[in-house]
């Protein structure tokens, strides 16, 4: 209680932040929280399990949420493409036909969406089709920052819900939600900047939900629609293939297919969005944005192409996957393959974006460990580049958030390893 308390007079405090001048203070303050949340989730994981426990943890994370939401979006803008597109949709016009400062959109603008979005002079939208859907039914009822954000919440809420009944048929605590609810990362990225990832962690809840009761066409369905939100949710296909593959396999494709129909009339390349502009201009092709690359590049040489280390980074992927196929299932595996999945190309090819590894944090449920809570929570870090995003500001703050991961992972290993032998 005391801990849930300190913490939301911090959100409160938070929510006033404006400009780039209150970054520093903001970043202390999550850390701050950081802290807090690492405390109550100790608590929690070692306590006997308590109706009461799990009240005042949904209370507190529902207060928490409630403290910022109806604030500006700070730390993010893409919340006003969302609008838009929802906006575009419900003109009539495919989103994915035109930028929005097209002439043929000029009777769409206003002053309160329009001037906020960014890439607006020359790239089309990113997001797939179950966004777009989510966007388009959000802006029917109000085309509101709030609203937006609320829908989130409203995902979030499915995501806790679904995390909740897992939790339960893996035989564990449904108080652990805590250690989703009252994460800082998705409070901020979801209640603050509206961020559509939270659509994506509730359907992949939904997916391994279905998949634990061998509901094997909604667990690929469900699976669609988080890669149809954002792609990354892709690689977490091959946790869903040790049982009913057929079905998860029929139900994905069929979902994809349904989904992209309807937004067909650009063609399939244009139905992809700004994919290839944003790859380009966040570093996914010249390398930039790949943190072991860029240390590589210190150690061996600054020309190491990016084209070695994508195709390494593919190949680390493509093993962990078939190390997931060909594992043989164990009633004690709580969710460590697609875990395993979801770090590993996180680290390997996420963008440096806090947002990018909020979907990590539902994992943390399952099989709680201490490199996994430094990694989440130190990705707060990632404000930072408000202040400058250099390749050697990048350098630090990544080598501050992945090096003590390392650490950390290595020493608990190692300490693992020693209790085993010795018992």
């Amino acid at each position: 209680m005391l801990l849930g308390c300190a913490s939301l007079v911090l959100y409160h405090a938070g929510a006033g932040a404006r400009s780039a001048d209150d970054i520093r203070w903001f970043i202390k303050l999550a850390l701050v929280q950081s802290a807090f949340y690492l405390l109550a989730s100790l608590i929690i994981v070692r306590s006997r399990s308590s109706r009461a426990t799990l009240l005042i943890t949904i209370i507190f994370a529902i207060l928490f949420r409630l403290s910022i939401v109806f604030s500006p979006p700070y730390l993010s803008d893409d919340i006003y493409r969302y609008i838009w597109d929802g906006r575009v949709q419900a003109a009539g016009i495919n989103p994915y036909r035109y930028i929005p400062a097209a002439p043929e959109l000029a009777h769409l603008r206003d002053d309160a969406i329009y001037p906020h979005i960014n890439r607006r002079d020359y790239a089309h939208t990113i997001y797939p089709p179950v966004a777009q859907i989510v966007f388009l039914l959000t802006t029917r009822i109000s085309e509101s920052v709030t609203w937006m954000k609320l829908t989130m919440v409203f995902f979030e809420a499915v995501a806790v819900w679904a995390i909740a009944q897992l939790l339960l048929s893996f035989g564990l605590a449904r108080e652990r939600i805590l250690l989703y609810a009252w994460h800082p990362l998705v409070i901020w990225e979801f209640a603050g900047s509206g961020h559509a990832d939270a659509i994506a962690i509730a359907f992949i809840a939904l997916a391994f939900l279905a998949w634990r009761r061998n509901a094997h066409l909604g667990a690929g369905a469900a699976l669609a629609c988080a890669a149809l939100t954002k792609l990354f949710p892709l690689v977490l296909f091959p946790a869903l293939l040790k049982q009913g593959r057929a079905r998860v396999i029929v139900s994905f494709v069929a979902t994809i297919v349904l989904a992209y129909l309807a937004y067909l009339s650009v063609g399939p390349i244009a139905a992809l969005g700004s994919l290839p502009v944003y790859s380009s201009e966040q570093g996914l092709v010249t390398g930039k944005q790949y943190y072991l690359l860029n240390v590589a590049r210190k150690l061996f040489g600054a020309n190491l192409p990016p084209f070695v280390y994508i195709c390494f980074g593919m190949l680390v992927m493509a093993a962990i996957a078939f190390r997931v196929l060909l594992r043989k299932p164990r009633p004690d595996d709580k969710l460590e393959a697609p875990a395993a999945l979801a770090t590993g190309t996180t680290v390997l090819f996420a963008p440096h974006f806090s947002w990018y590894f909020t979907w990590l944090v539902p994992f943390l449920c399952f099989t709680p460990s201490l490199w996994m809570f430094y990694l989440t929570t130190a990705s707060l870090l990632l404000y930072a580049t408000w202040l400058g995003d250099s390749p050697d500001d990048m350098l630090v703050l990544n080598s501050l958030i992945y090096l003590p991961t390392l650490l950390i992972a290595l020493i608990g290993f190692l300490w693992r390893r020693r209790r085993n032998s010795s018992s």
